[in-house]
């Protein structure tokens, strides 16, 4: 993570694209895209939830890029116990995966679209994937920002 997962306010965990280097990153004519947001469930039997990122996989493009961004204070208002380094270290992971960083293991070794389709998987963990939905993209990289701002950041 970027900031110390003890302060208070929004700790984040930057931004990466996947894929190689010279994958397009905006394109002439729309692309179809997937998403799916990254929620942060601390109690999976309260089954209470926060948006911390979405997931955004654009398979004409080659690029699969995870931002996260995780409000401690929301998090803490709904389990003042979530181990919030430890949840910041998950999202990391996702990062992670998505840059296929040579940390992330076999999961970041897949192919991008393996890797959208591992992290959107259902599981019954903490940080989780949403259900997936598509839409056309002629930049994936403002589209990404545009998802984050409008589905996980606090309104100002």
């Amino acid at each position: 993570m970027t900031a110390d997962a003890a302060t208070a306010g929004p700790v984040t965990a930057g931004p990466v694209t996947a894929g190689p280097a010279t994958a397009k990153t905006a394109a002439s004519e729309p692309q179809p895209f997937e998403y799916a947001v990254l929620r942060v469930i601390p109690r999976v039997d309260r089954g209470e939830a926060i948006n911390a990122g979405i997931l955004l996989y654009c398979r004409p493009l080659n690029y699969l890029r995870a931002l996260v961004e995780l409000d401690a204070d929301r998090l803490l208002a709904l389990d003042p116990a979530a181990d919030v380094p430890a949840i910041g270290r998950a999202l990391d992971a996702i990062v992670g995966i998505c840059a296929q960083d040579p940390g992330a293991g076999q999961a970041g070794l897949q192919d991008i679209g393996r890797r959208f389709g591992w992290l959107t998987a259902p599981r019954s963990t903490v940080v989780q994937a949403g259900p997936v939905h598509t839409g056309l993209t002629s930049d994936p990289d403002a589209e990404a920002e545009r998802l984050l701002l409008s589905l996980v950041r606090r309104p100002a």
